[in-house]
């Protein structure tokens, strides 16, 4: 669209890229400063400056702008609003800016300062460095008059000319959003697939989704009303084929009207508005008996009809980006841009340009290798049955062929379906299921396609880019997890994974963890309470209570902390639900993704976790086939017996040898007149230290002979069927906790707890008290949870929980003498803010490989939070925190 205004609002798309066009002395650096952001807008005189040091130097100009093109293209590919500031008044300056918005399927748009020749002589002879005199600006203003009547045949969307001082003084930018940008409709929505002029098949779908139809007088439906304000949205195709097109229209159209619908065009529409248009179109494909059907319908109807196909934009963006809809898809380059390919790609698919043995277009399984956040739910390629690829979603599932009528409700992603009430047009080839290597489709006009293919392959061959390789929803590629990635959490924003710790997790990833379909989440790393200023104890309760008082927690929760091994286990009721055997209970994984037990003892262990569910009733309580429950393995030495023997047991075995011996010599001395009393002493010290020591290993060094040994102290139900629990509050998962102990006390401990009112000192004063007999008892030590579970404090996520473990525990961790005093004083200087960051991130991408998992997302997806808390388990961290 060209706009000649004088008029002081100028409108832009949000994303464009906008060329400042006017001699030099028109002002348009000053226009830029007071219109755009310092970072939007690149100027030519600033990147001379950036490769020569020097902005006036006419020579740098060939380097300065293929610096500035660089950084153009780099803010382009990003969907940022981009203005250049340089003279632009040649046709070839002009020509590559156009070009590289089109390469990044942006719209270009021009800004004309057109000023008067005497103003601009007189600047530049102000400025220094710009006395060039009156002939540079006479050529440059004779270059830019000749070229103003030809900027929209340049292809510029919009063109804003500004006369004068004036004009451009009471400019105003109006930003507005693409056509497409619709990111502020939530929902809820009904999306409906392909509906081909099945108008009856279309009342009964909306019939079973809850809508309630409203007729004209003739009994014709006209509208469609939701009771609970849902929305529809149709995926194109409405016409062609069916036995009543106008109706389908008719309602359709009433719907969109009246702002209970959304609709976005097919390939069918694109085509019926070219006919309806008198333009030379084949008739095939069911155009023809759509024509005839609207030529018994007055001619406003048919008006009306090219005017809202007319209407019609390529794709949508809604839900604030998570969701994407368009007639035949649309791949994460595209979404939210504007161009002919992108349209192109929303109409025709992506195809090969090639035809099959039926005369079809042969399409390239786009879904494959999408792999974007946004879920794209489209139609174009009826299929059998609607199934979830790659967080895509096919819903045309040939009605009209004598298939079914889809609709996918949103954001519940229930599928929801109507068979149709007979054939009403014969397909070209039997209906197939989506997946697999490049197939062809039944819905298409072979030239048409093929003519859209060649031209999206053509701007892509601009840019180096062909199709893309075939993406097996199951498999996960090795790209997906090398080098430097960012995670996008929902909970904590972009979690960065170093490529290094990347390589160290992607060895033990693939030579030792289990099936990546049974691993959907890894526990984060847990951090220790804030150092403890009391003489004797390096932790304490009070440092607990304190931090979480300080982000705004009223109640928390302390926990028995366990001896045992942490471990993460899946059950399940429903072995395919996991593509697994017959037979298959679940797995029980370390924090690793290792299988914690062999084949043989796994079965065993997780078929009477499984047979406790049942007995307490919890499986017909969650309403779930599957259960992720986070726990502790007990005793320790299921995992820990090498660690033990090796590590403790020969520190405790020296100094049983030595200290003794050097004891006994010691006092020899001391009866034959020789003072060595402080010797003495401090060596019956290190003696009494490391007698504890041992006394404090040993109480968790308890052998487990077999499975019967084992117990499974479960803490948290992490997931179920459609949902997470880190909304339920610790006392919930608890509880669940003390009822399968009950049930299986074989099998199950429970977990001791006591609920703590951070703001009352009492209550802080009985729950350490229950921590000291806790620990005194030879307990590890206990975590303190909000009480809430997952909570947000003043500067956002909140720790999950922070250990605080006993004093003769530590002993362990830190050795048998880290209780005198100068060895506690270093102690306390110990650096905690790194492994508190690695635990806030790590709780992120755990919650957030849960809600991907739970919600159906595909299995890559699922699986880059969950190999990005390995991979940080390989930042250098001190080990005994």
């Amino acid at each position: 669209m060209n706009d000649r205004t004088s008029s002081t609002a100028l409108t832009i798309p949000e994303m464009s890229l906008v060329l400042l066009v006017g001699t030099s002395g028109s002002g348009k650096s000053t226009f830029a400063a007071q219109h755009f952001g310092p970072y939007e807008t690149l100027s030519s005189d600033v990147f001379r400056g950036l490769v020569s040091n020097d902005e006036n130097d006419q020579a740098a100009t060939p380097a300065a702008f293929d610096a500035l093109k660089h950084v153009a293209a780099l803010r382009l590919r990003k969907g940022l609003l981009t203005v250049v500031d340089a003279t632009n008044v040649q046709p070839e300056a002009r020509r590559d800016f156009v070009k590289l918005a089109r390469d990044h399927d942006v719209l270009p748009v021009a800004i004309v300062l057109d000023v008067p020749e005497t103003v601009c002589v007189a600047r530049n002879a102000a400025r220094v460095g710009r006395d060039f005199g009156a002939a540079v600006v006479r050529r440059q203003q004779g270059q830019l008059r000749r070229g103003l009547k030809h900027l929209g045949k340049e292809g510029f969307r919009r063109v804003h000319v500004l006369h004068g001082e004036d004009e451009i003084a009471a400019a105003t930018i109006v930003r507005q959003p693409l056509l497409n940008d619709r990111k502020d409709e939530h929902g809820p929505f009904d999306v409906v697939g392909d509906v081909h002029g099945c108008r009856s098949e279309l009342e009964s779908l909306l019939g079973r989704l809850g809508w309630s139809l409203v007729r004209d007088e003739r009994g014709r439906p006209v509208d469609a009303v939701h009771p609970e304000g849902r929305r529809a949205l149709f995926l194109g195709d409405l016409v062609d084929r069916g036995p009543d097109t106008p109706g389908v229209l008719r309602l359709v159209m009433g719907m969109v009207r009246n702002g209970h619908a959304l609709a976005v065009p097919g390939n069918h529409e694109d085509k019926l508005v070219r006919a309806l248009d008198g333009r030379k179109v084949q008739t095939s494909h069911g155009l023809a008996e759509t024509l005839a059907q609207l030529a018994s319908e007055p001619e406003e109807f048919r008006t009306e009809v090219r005017e809202f196909c007319r209407s019609l934009v390529g794709h949508l963006v809604l839900d604030g980006g998570a969701l994407v809809v368009a007639h035949a898809g649309m791949k994460e380059q595209y979404q939210g841009r504007a161009s002919g390919r992108v349209r192109a790609f929303a109409l025709y698919g992506d195809t090969t340009g090639e035809s099959d043995e039926y005369g079809l277009p042969v399409r390239l399984p786009w879904a494959d290798s999408y792999r974007g956040p946004a879920t794209v739910l489209y139609g174009h390629t009826p299929t059998i049955d609607a199934e979830w690829i790659n967080g895509t979603m096919c819903l045309d599932t040939g009605c009209v062929f004598g298939g079914k009528l889809s609709a996918l409700r949103y954001p519940e992603r229930e599928v929801v379906q109507v068979d149709a009430e007979r054939v009403h047009y014969e397909p070209a080839k039997p209906l197939e299921p989506l997946r697999g290597p490049a197939t062809s489709s039944t819905d298409d006009d072979g030239a048409e396609a093929g003519r859209a293919s060649r031209t999206a392959q053509q701007a892509d061959g601009r840019r180096g880019a062909g199709p893309a390789p075939r993406r097996v929803p199951g498999v996960l590629p090795i790209e997906d997890v090398t080098g430097k990635q960012i995670v996008e959490t929902r909970h904590h924003g972009r979690v960065g994974i170093r490529a290094e710790n990347a390589a160290g997790a992607l060895e033990v990833m693939s030579r030792f963890a289990i099936d990546p379909r049974w691993l959907p989440y890894l526990p984060p790393t847990m951090s220790p309470v804030a150092t403890s200023a009391l003489p004797d104890h390096l932790e304490h309760p009070e440092e607990a209570f304190a931090y979480y008082r300080g982000q705004g927690v009223t109640q928390v929760r302390m926990e028995e902390k366990h001896m045992g091994s942490r471990a993460t286990v899946l059950l399940a009721r429903d072995p395919a639900r996991f593509d697994a055997p017959a037979g298959w209970h679940g797995v029980a994984y370390t924090r690793t993704g290792r299988s914690f037990f062999d084949e043989a003892t796994t079965a065993v262990f997780t078929g009477r976790l499984s047979d406790a569910f049942e007995r307490a009733g919890l499986w017909a309580e969650l309403d779930s086939d599957w259960v992720l429950l986070d726990g502790e393995v007990l005793p320790w030495a299921v995992k820990a017996e090498g660690m033990i023997r090796d590590w403790y047991a020969e520190v405790g075995a020296a100094a049983a040898g030595a200290f003794p011996s050097a004891i006994a010599a010691l006092e020899s001395a001391r009866d034959a007149g020789v003072d060595v009393t402080a010797l003495l002493d401090r060596t019956r010290k290190r003696a009494a230290d490391a007698e504890a020591y041992v006394t404090s290993y040993r109480r968790y060094a308890t052998p487990a002979t077999g499975i019967d040994d084992v117990r499974f102290a479960p803490f948290q139900v992490l997931a179920a069927e459609g949902r997470t629990f880190a909304d339920r509050p610790h006392g919930w998962h608890l509880g669940v906790a003390d009822r399968l102990a009950a049930t299986a006390p074989d099998t199950v401990r429970a977990t001791r707890s006591v609920l703590v009112q951070v703001d009352d000192e009492a209550s802080r004063a009985a729950a350490t008290d229950w921590w000291q007999d806790l620990t005194g008892a030879g307990g590890e030590g206990a975590v303190v949870k909000p009480e809430g579970n997952l909570t947000r404090g003043p500067k956002g996520l909140v720790q999950p929980g922070v250990k605080v473990r006993g004093r003769e525990y530590l002993r362990i961790i830190y050795g048998p003498e880290y209780t005198e005093p100068g060895n506690l004083a270093r102690l306390r200087d110990r650096d905690l803010g790194h492994k508190r960051s690695m635990a806030l991130r790590e709780y992120a991408l755990g919650l957030e490989s849960l809600e991907r998992f739970v919600a159906g997302e595909p299995l890559w997806r699922v699986h880059q939070p969950v190999f990005g808390v390995l991979a940080m388990e390989s930042e250098p961290v001190d080990p005994r925190l």
